[in-house]
């Protein structure tokens, strides 16, 4: 029996559908990804089913709810009252229940208070634990401090006091502090940092909690979800599986998609072509092909047609010299905090630098020592010449809210000029998906998503030879990061990106400088799985460094140990090791030749998913095996 289902639901934007009769069934042990376009409606889509009775939100259609089902609601900016302490907020949602437990909670800090009323309070402490033992609501207090130490906050603090990333982990503490069976959670990645995430997508899996969630991280995506839903012009489509799996077949959908409309409008042409003609041909015309086409005619006019794709264009201008920036030995501190300890690199020109490291460790300052907008306490900071800075920041306070569209591209001109060429500056907002009749709206119309577009826009509409971008992802569909890593990817110009999204980072950069706390800075070849590869490396070396220490006499008898003889059936089993071994080899490359183009998917969807299944089993037969095989010769004394 599912959870949740929408039944023919319809909602739209002034003329635009968003939902467009649709349906959609949401199973227990799910965790679903919703994926589309920014403005497509997974918002209204998701604010919808939280509503879950009814009409709910819903223009037409219902939303059904499993009756008795908990159902915990996460939106992109939750709602807190700034005064409130952490304690409140999350039991804010427990019903009837809240007022008490946080009168409760306030009563119990006042006695410890010396100038308190005890008397008073006490007596009221007694009726407020009378009627929490009458509700049966103790239990809801112990649930809402575990998931405030789970989620490493400080119960008395005020929410106005907190980060965007501690707001985020409160709302999903208040979410998850009334144990839901079904959790909503509407970008819940924003303001996160990396280890955030991970720490996340590890709590959201090992919970089993049934999972609806809108994001575009891609990691997150392929990590956490077992079925991806896109929600494209008004419909929904499912594809079970991940986001890789997902990408593939959507592709071949995509391609049949385009070959129907070529053909339906060929054939819509040759019949206006045939009705048009004299008045002969007029006369002898068949009933069927008149009736036909106006069919014809009434397809092509319902037909809603995939939204373009972002126009993208960066010129990187005269170049640089060839340095950029050099750092010895830099230091920066803030009181008694080390922001930058001891740091020296060389940075070239097209070097394409990613910065990361947890929220609050000094991504930003270091960014501002390198370009020379702060100076160090300590250190030298070398300047390269001939260099035309564009500045992405992750805050938008380059956009004035009351400017319109047109004056934020090119203020007090109709016309931008891109690689030598002039582009009217409507055509240029056409080519970031803003319609003309927005040029001249205001800012403070759009969305996160349109506003990071436009900053975009801004940012590409001056020639730069060094690219500065502070968190460009957020609110970004996954369709317009492809297209910008693509640009980034071409570039002939220097670029720094402060990023939490781990796939655009290694699609994009080509070395990485990592906070390794305590204001140590080091830098590492590759992106973020490169760095994330080698720390865990480090890490799995670090316990055999502590139990193998420097051989000394006594350590030599154990050694021995290693080469004694194994078992017949020991000896058996590590012959036949590489058979094994070379066979599910063999099975890997075949099935995934059968799963690269996609083809399977239409063909027979229950053989791909199959396919992929077994991919995935064979990978940790694999593993095991090999594991197996250099323990084996370990112990037989032969080289690993």
């Amino acid at each position: 029996m599912p959870y949740l289902k929408l039944s023919s639901a319809c909602l739209a934007y002034g003329h635009v559908p968003l939902l467009d009769h649709a349906d959609f069934l949401f199973d227990p042990g799910e965790r679903v990804a919703l994926i589309g376009r920014n403005g497509t409606g997974k918002s209204s889509m998701l604010a919808a089913m939280a509503a879950g009775s009814g009409r709910g939100r819903l223009d037409d259609g219902e939303v059904w709810v499993q009756p008795g089902i908990r159902v915990g609601y996460v939106p992109q900016e939750p709602p807190f009252d700034a005064d409130a302490s952490v304690f409140e907020a999350v039991i804010s949602g427990m019903g009837e229940n809240s007022a008490l437990l946080a009168e409760y909670h306030e009563v119990s800090h006042k006695l410890g208070e010396a100038d308190a009323d005890h008397d008073v309070l006490l007596e009221r402490m007694s009726h407020l634990q009378h009627e929490l033992e009458a509700r049966g609501a103790w239990a809801y207090e112990a649930q809402a401090e575990r998931v405030i130490e789970r989620f490493g906050l400080d119960p008395e603090a005020k929410v106005g006091s907190l980060s965007g990333g501690q707001k985020k982990r409160l709302a999903l503490a208040q979410a998850l502090a009334v144990a839901p069976e079904v959790l909503l959670l509407d970008e819940p990645t924003n303001h996160l940092d990396i280890a955030a995430i991970e720490w996340l997508e590890n709590l959201l899996i090992e919970s089993g909690v049934t999972l609806f969630f809108i994001t575009h991280d891609r990691s997150f995506l392929d990590r956490v979800c077992t079925r991806i839903v896109e929600l494209d012009r008004g419909k929904l489509a499912s594809y079970p599986g991940s986001f890789k799996e997902y990408q593939l077949r959507k592709e071949a959908q995509l391609h049949e998609e385009g070959l129907a409309n070529a053909r339906a409008d060929k054939l819509l042409k040759e019949e206006e072509i045939w009705i048009r003609k004299g008045v002969e041909a007029r006369r002898t015309r068949a009933v069927f092909r008149v009736q036909r086409l106006d069919q014809l005619r009434a397809e092509r006019q319902a037909r809603r047609e995939r939204m373009g794709k972002v126009n993208l264009q960066l010129d990187a201008g005269d170049k640089s010299g060839k340095l950029v920036a050099e750092l010895e030995h830099v230091c920066k501190s803030y009181g008694q905090r080390q922001i930058v300890r001891d740091f020296s690199t060389r940075i070239q020109r097209g070097d394409k630098i990613g910065l990361i490291g947890p929220n609050g460790a000094g991504k930003t300052t270091l960014l501002r020592l390198i370009l020379d907008e702060i100076k160090p306490d300590s250190g030298i900071v070398r300047q390269g010449t001939k260099m035309d800075i564009a500045y992405f920041d992750q805050f938008r306070t380059q956009l004035d809210p009351n400017s319109t569209l047109s004056d934020v591209i090119s203020p007090g001109s109709d016309w931008v000029e891109i690689g030598g060429a002039k582009k009217h500056v409507i055509g240029y907002l056409e080519d970031f998906l803003f319609a003309p009749e927005r040029a001249r709206s205001p800012v403070s119309s759009l969305s996160g998503g349109e506003r990071n577009r436009l900053l975009l826009a801004r940012l590409f509409a001056k020639p730069a030879n060094v690219l500065v971008l502070d968190e460009p992802t957020n609110d970004l569909d996954i369709e317009t990061l492809e297209l910008l890593e693509e640009l980034l990817q071409t570039y002939q110009g220097t670029l720094f990106l402060v990023s939490h999204d781990r796939t655009f980072i290694d699609n994009v950069v080509t070395q990485t400088i990592a906070a390794e706390g305590d204001g140590t800075w080091q830098e590492y070849a590759g992106g973020y799985s490169d760095w994330a590869a080698y720390k865990a490396s480090l890490a799995r070396e670090a316990p055999k460094q502590k139990a193998d220490p420097k051989p000394v006499a006594k350590a030599a008898e154990p050694v021995k140990a290693k080469g004694e003889k194994l078992s017949w059936k020991e000896q058996r089993e590590l012959e036949s090791l590489p058979d094994k071994i070379a066979g599910l080899e063999s099975e890997q490359v075949e099935l995934s030749k059968r799963l690269e183009d996609g083809s399977l998917y239409q063909t027979d969807p229950a053989a791909a998913q199959k396919a992929s299944e077994r991919l995935a089993v064979i990978d940790e037969e694999l593993m095991n095996l090999l594991e197996r095989w250099e323990d084996l010769e370990a112990r037989a004394g032969n080289p690993a």
